[in-house]
Parts: C-alpha cells; sequence; structure tokens
C-alpha cells in the first residue's frame, strides 16, 4: 500500500494517470467492512502504544478538491481511537493575529504533541494551492514556499514527528454527483459554498497546481500518498491500512513499569 500510492521522492506525481476508482482487489462495499474492522482495532492498538509512548507524534496532513471527502476520512477512520490522542485541525482562510505572522506560524502552533496524532484538515498547502489557482501573490513568492514547507517539514520529522500527507484523490464527474447531492439533500446543505463552483470551474488550473506541489514536496522526511477517493469505502480501506503500516513502521511501545511492581499488593 505505501508504495503503490506513494509519489516517489523526484519523480512527477502524474495524477492524471493515477486512478481516482481503485477497489484495492476488494469487489464490492460489504467485503470492505470486515477488513475495516480489522483495520480499525489494529489501529486503536498501535495509537493506544503512542500515546503511552509519550515520545513521539504522528501528523495526518488531507488535503484534496472540494467534495473529495477529508471530512467523512476523519470521521471514518478515527471514530474508535482514543480521542484523548487523536486532534483535529481545520484551518480556515487567515484572519486576525494569523495576518500579522508569516503564513506558517498558526500551522506550527497546531503540530501535535508528544503522543498525539493530529490530522490537518487542509492544511499549509493552501498557501501554495489556493494563492496559486486565485492568483493572490506573484509566482516567485508562492513558488518559493515550496522550500519553506520541506524545510519546515524535515524539522517536524527530525524533532519526532512522522509526517504522512494524503491527497485525495477523485474525479471531475465524481465531484459533480456530491456537489449536487449537497444541494438535493437539506441535511448537507450547510456544506455547499457557491465558492465551490468557482474553484470546479477552475479544476484543471487546480489539477496542475497539485500537481507541482505533490512532485516538489513529497520528500524522504514527508511523502505524499495519492489516495483513489472516488469510492468512499476504498479510500477508507486505504486510508487505515496507509496509517496502520506507517505506526507499525514507528512501532511505538509501551513504557517499562516501575522498578519492584512485581511486589506490590494492593489491599
Amino acid at each position: 500500500m505505501l508504495s503503490t500510492l506513494r509519489v516517489d521522492p523526484g519523480q512527477p506525481a502524474r495524477l492524471g494517470e493515477r486512478p481516482t476508482d481503485d477497489r484495492f482487489d476488494l469487489r464490492r462495499q460489504s467485503d470492505a467492512a470486515p477488513v475495516l474492522r480489522d483495520l480499525n482495532a489494529r489501529l486503536f492498538d498501535l495509537q493506544t502504544r503512542l500515546w503511552a509512548e509519550d515520545r513521539r507524534s504522528l501528523l495526518l496532513v488531507l488535503q484534496g478538491m472540494d467534495a473529495a471527502g477529508k471530512d467523512g476520512t476523519v470521521r471514518s477512520v478515527f471514530s474508535g481511537l482514543n480521542p484523548q490522542g487523536v486532534r483535529v485541525v481545520s484551518f480556515k482562510v487567515p484572519a486576525g493575529q494569523e495576518v500579522e505572522h508569516d503564513y506558517l506560524w498558526r500551522v506550527h502552533a497546531q503540530c501535535p504533541r508528544l503522543g498525539e496524532i493530529a490530522i490537518f484538515n487542509r492544511s499549509h498547502y493552501e498557501d501554495v494551492v489556493a494563492v496559486r489557482v486565485h492568483g493572490l501573490m506573484p509566482k516567485k513568492q508562492w513558488k518559493r514556499r515550496y522550500r519553506h514547507i520541506r524545510e519546515f517539514e524535515r524539522v517536524l520529522s527530525d524533532e519526532g514527528t512522522t509526517v504522512v500527507k494524503l491527497f485525495l484523490h477523485i474525479s471531475n464527474g465524481e465531484q459533480r454527483r456530491r456537489l449536487r447531492a449537497r444541494l438535493a439533500t437539506p441535511e448537507k446543505n450547510w456544506k455547499f459554498r457557491a465558492a465551490d463552483l468557482e474553484d470546479r470551474k477552475r479544476w484543471a488550473d487546480f489539477q496542475r497546481a497539485y500537481e507541482d506541489v505533490l512532485t516538489a514536496t513529497s520528500t524522504a522526511w514527508a511523502p505524499w500518498y495519492v489516495v483513489p477517493a472516488d469510492r468512499k469505502w476504498a479510500r477508507n480501506v486505504a486510508v487505515s491500512r496507509l496509517l496502520v503500516d506507517v505506526l507499525a513502521e514507528m512501532d511505538p511501545q509501551y513504557p517499562p513499569p516501575e522498578p519492584g511492581l512485581e511486589s506490590i499488593t494492593v489491599e
């Protein structure tokens, strides 16, 4: 899973050549249920050990086009974990004190503590992709942010935070279907923004921007993974399996018991 979805450092992301509807050898949604149960149990165990170990942390970055499924991924993959050790951060348009600092200031402040998993639902990558597509700053300015971000993530990695970045990859047609569902379903109306339609008109521009940023910022210390996301259940399997693989590689351990614990009795 890690190798097939990874954007290899120094290689182009080639988003146009990557599938959006992969089933990962599962024929139907019902086949995914037992797989997800097993992965969720393993993820709970690994997260518990990471929290108890309290020496390292994990940062998960979620990016994607509008309606790619970032919120749904968070709900489905992390609902069974210990909430003490998991935190979700959603970055909006900078405001107030955030505007008075460099663009990474607010991001660094939200990075995970020791033992914690932090999920960025959108992230510092909006400060490259969105500003580029909407023409909010000159090319020279947003392009040099590639280097800033690579080195920022190197600092996190060097200091004990494993950085995993997922691009939820959906097709143009699937985005159309999901946006229409938001309009047609009263319970989903709150998710719809008129700006989503304006961004949809710039689909090709966003794809080029993501292609470039994934290529430029997938590194050995903070790789990008492109997750096929047209099928929500397959997406959930892929994200869960990726996280289990990454945490298994980290191999967090429970702290050793206090000396003499074996001789203590509780009356």
